[in-house]
């Protein structure tokens, strides 16, 4: 699942852009998996036209792609990248896809798409390539979850390294609130949500729209009583919830009954929350740490993120190190229909590692996939820098993810309800029990 901003377009689009790419490459219509063979190259032989459905719409996304296929463009001249931006829907543009059987020769999706994709038989298993074992060889350490899957199979070429998500705040707003920082419990965020919507201000923007934020929301207090995070509810096979997974609800609820998120929270996407942000008319804002960037270019010295408030100041002190971020297989991966499926292999596989050498190089992540050779020479933001300084030497664990599909709808669904008032903790803790005493029985 991942990730944030762009305007979900509507199945009909979705369906109508296919049927136009199809067109536009006169291939059949009814199946646009590759886009085959275009025109002659300068140099007289045809080129492979490879189809990419990726994010592309912002400085984390849509640079180190198009670097990625400047610097394909010299190892594999005789290819050619037909993009399709990806949008943020939950990934249903590319479920679609499937579902017609219009998958683009290389998709980008996350561990839960790729699980329902197996079984129907719309991702193609790299574990015998010779690009996979190359691209093992390079992995940086830690990150074999991120490479191979619970089952044991490579479905995806992964570009970055275990990610998590952050709260970022705006300085000024706090100061002028009289808001002391680093907040550390959730009984200081609650307060201060009271006092930045007395100020006039909406204190957390969320685009609770997309299911995946408030989940990650919820993770985040998760992991502040449960290092291990969600997949302790699939490995500890629990008919239902644990006390820390209680604990993280009721202080969800109580900080939205605080008034913490905006009350159409539940029907706002990724820009409208960014807008409210960046705009100075929201003080908090929950994304990844992908976020850096964007608000850095919005905010400058202005923005901050914080750690994961706790029950109490001893909790918070002896659980900054348990991230919030879980490492699942996810990327690029191939579809099995594809025309060119070899080239497409060795496409994706070299996608994946070029957008994590820019990322690395040039935006200063050190959250990437793959050994880098390459220096760092652009100019490194300060809260990414305070990640590499202050958050990565010190991590003590890194979540767990979970990997039935079951279990993670559950939560999806119903960490979303939990921004709607009127729905209860109970409702919750049935809602999700019910599901986890039918998993793990």
């Amino acid at each position: 699942m991942k990730r944030k901003y762009m305007k979900a377009l509507s199945v009909l689009a979705a369906l109508s852009l296919t049927i136009s790419l199809t067109a536009c490459g006169g291939k059949n219509s009814d199946n646009s998996a590759s886009s085959g063979n275009s025109g002659g190259a300068s140099d007289g032989t045809k080129k492979i036209q490879i189809k990419v459905y990726a994010q592309h719409f912002d400085e984390d996304t849509a640079k180190p792609f198009d670097y990625a296929v400047e610097e394909l463009k010299k190892e594999m001249p005789n290819v050619e990248i037909v993009l399709d931006e990806a949008v943020q829907d939950g990934y249903q543009k590319l479920k679609t896809y499937a579902a017609t059987g219009n998958m683009p020769d290389i998709y980008e999706t996350d561990w839960t798409t790729l699980q329902t994709f197996a079984k129907s038989k719309n991702v193609e298993l790299l574990d015998s390539y010779p690009e996979t074992a190359d691209f093992k060889s390079k992995l940086n350490t830690g990150l074999e979850s991120r490479l191979t899957a619970p089952d044991g199979h490579v479905y995806a070429f992964p570009y970055t390294g275990i990610e998590f998500q952050l709260i970022y705040y705006n300085k000024d707003i706090f100061q002028k609130a009289g808001i002391q920082t680093p907040i550390k419990t959730i009984d200081q965020l609650a307060d201060a949500a009271k006092k930045l919507s007395a100020a006039g201000y909406t204190p957390m923007a969320i685009f609770a729209k997309e299911k995946w934020i408030t989940t990650a929301f919820y993770a985040g207090l998760v992991t502040r009583e449960d290092a291990k995070g969600f997949g302790d509810l699939e490995a500890g096979k629990p008919a239902a919830l644990p006390t820390a997974f209680v604990t993280a609800a009721e202080q969800m609820k109580k900080l939205q009954e605080g008034g913490l998120f905006d009350a159409n929270a539940t029907n706002t996407n990724y820009d409208q929350a960014s807008s409210q942000f960046y705009s100075g008319k929201a003080a908090m804002f929950v994304n990844g740490q992908w976020e850096i960037y964007s608000s850095t270019e919005k905010l400058g010295d202005k923005v901050d993120w914080m750690y994961w408030p706790a029950k109490d100041e001893a909790t918070y002190d002896s659980s900054k190190g348990f991230i919030n971020g879980a490492g699942s297989p996810g990327g690029f991966s191939v579809s099995p229909s594809s025309k060119n499926k070899e080239t497409a292999v060795k496409v994706a596989s070299f996608l994946a590692q070029k957008y994590s050498e820019y990322k690395y190089s040039v935006l200063g992540s050190p959250i990437v996939s793959v050994k880098v050779d390459k220096p760092m020479t652009g100019e490194v933001p300060p809260m990414m820098k305070r990640i590499a300084d202050e958050v990565l030497p010190n991590v003590k664990s890194y979540a767990t993810a979970v990997s039935n599909v079951q279990i993670k709808n559950v939560i999806d669904d119903n960490t979303q309800n939990m921004l709607v008032s009127g729905f209860t903790v109970k409702q919750f803790t049935d809602n999700v029990n019910r599901i986890l005493a039918k998993e793990n029985k």
